[in-house]
């Protein structure tokens, strides 16, 4: 069904910046032996998808809350430039991988056991397929269809079985458009430890950024995703994995910035025994506007899911959550849960919250929960009778709300994590 509605600024820009594209020869990377990067076909029935439906609007379920015509008005240009400041890691003596203004950097020195490619070099796997989603047939993923038809680069990384490996992801971006992907195979019984890094200066830019990842079994990954884009920044994220028998994955999201950000996450448990836990943090201030929107699937008997969200939300700021649980009919002992838990400053600030249970199973053990409030005054007025100023107060108590849910992870990156939240908080507050 095509769209009535006259095309916006940014899907004209979209459409005609694609056509240029397609004149030059570097961009018609299409993939074959490879299979991350799209093939022309492709990336032609995305762009085509794209045309017909537009940008999606509140019309459509999964985007009620956030209309993207109106918050997309339009678009930053292709830039060729390659700049960017070198981030301080936070997971420490872990090997870096670049994406700069979407294009990957050079590979470092690796451990035994771990591969890593350029995606634009032809990087290939025997243990996995391509698997991203292209979008052209469904009208809602927008994601899908923009990083089909623009995605030139990313790395692909690789775990061989039993191995153990550490990795941290820098995709910097200052200005410009830039699309690129990540897809991860961890194998049996092996682990990783990965920390994703989005960032970006106050420069107007967009990007999107597809990550897949699938686990083999009794494969355990921690994967962590900091965002602290700049006041100009639009991103739209997709991430996807599918978890075997017995595997487990840690999934931490943090948004620390961006003025429009969509944060995807789909998730298959294809394996008794499989364990997914997701933790996110939302910390928005000034403008900005925030999705994070999570389709969970338990598709075969004892599986085990928790996601729990805290959401900061000062000044004209407006967040959204949308989180759906899926149990299959076969999927019996299910147990699930859900929470989103939000904190709002000031009057004008918004948080929209939506969590749904879809079951088709009758042995489960399935729950879901949202709440809103402010900050207690009886804590305020507690801490700042005892001297402490009401802004480092306020930087205190909601230091408690959101940092509980990083005491789950390993000493050094809980303590990595803290000093991020931390530096955000008082350069928001005054604490004097």
């Amino acid at each position: 069904m095509m769209t009535n509605l006259p095309k916006t600024a940014a899907e004209t820009a979209l459409i005609r910046q694609f056509a240029g594209l397609q004149q030059q020869a570097a961009f018609l990377v299409d993939g074959q032996g490879a299979g991350f990067l799209p093939s022309l076909p492709q990336r032609q029935a995305a762009i085509a998808a794209l045309e017909a439906h537009g940008l999606p609007t509140r019309r459509l379920e999964a985007w009620h809350y956030s209309d993207l015509r109106r918050l997309l008005p339009d678009i930053a240009a292709f830039s060729d430039k390659i700049d960017g400041a070198e981030l301080p890691v936070l997971l420490a003596a872990a090997p870096v991988l670049e994406l700069v203004n979407g294009r990957a950097g050079e590979p470092p020195h690796l451990t035994k056991g771990l591969k890593v490619a350029p995606l634009a070099a032809g990087a290939d796997s025997a243990a996995q397929s391509a698997g991203f989603d292209t979008g052209a047939e469904d009208k809602g993923a927008i994601i899908s269809q923009i990083n089909t038809a623009f995605a030139r680069d990313g790395w692909h990384i690789e775990v061989a079985s039993g191995n153990k490996a550490a990795l941290e992801l820098h995709n910097i971006q200052n200005g410009g458009q830039a699309h690129s992907r990540l897809p991860v195979y961890v194998g049996k019984a092996a682990q990783l430890t990965l920390t994703e890094r989005q960032k970006g200066d106050n420069q107007a830019s967009f990007l999107s950024f597809a990550s897949r990842l699938e686990l083999a079994e009794e494969a355990d990954v921690t994967w962590i995703i900091v965002r602290e884009r700049g006041l100009e920044a639009a991103e739209l994220n997709r991430f996807q994995a599918i978890l075997g028998q017995k595997s487990r994955l840690r999934l931490y999201v943090v948004n620390l910035g961006g003025q429009l950000v969509r944060q995807e996450i789909h998730v298959d448990l294809a394996g008794e025994g499989a364990d997914f836990q997701l933790r996110g943090i939302n910390l928005l201030a000034g403008s900005a506007h925030t999705d994070n929107t999570m389709v969970v699937r338990h598709l075969v008997e004892n599986t085990a899911s928790t996601e729990i969200f805290r959401n900061v939300v000062a000044e004209q700021a407006h967040g959204v959550f949308q989180g759906m649980i899926r149990v299959a009919q076969a999927a019996q002992k299910t147990d699930a849960r859900m929470a989103c838990n939000s904190l709002i400053l000031s009057d004008e600030a918004e948080f929209s919250a939506r969590p749904e249970l879809e079951i088709f199973a009758d042995d489960v053990a399935c729950g879901h929960g949202a709440t809103v409030a402010e900050i207690d005054h009886n804590h305020l007025f507690y801490l700042m009778a005892r001297g402490i100023p009401e802004g480092a107060a306020r930087i205190l108590l909601i230091k408690a709300f959101v940092g509980a849910l990083l005491d789950e992870l390993p000493e050094n990156l809980a303590g990595a994590l803290h000093k991020v939240l931390a530096a955000w908080l008082e350069s928001h507050f005054t604490a004097a």
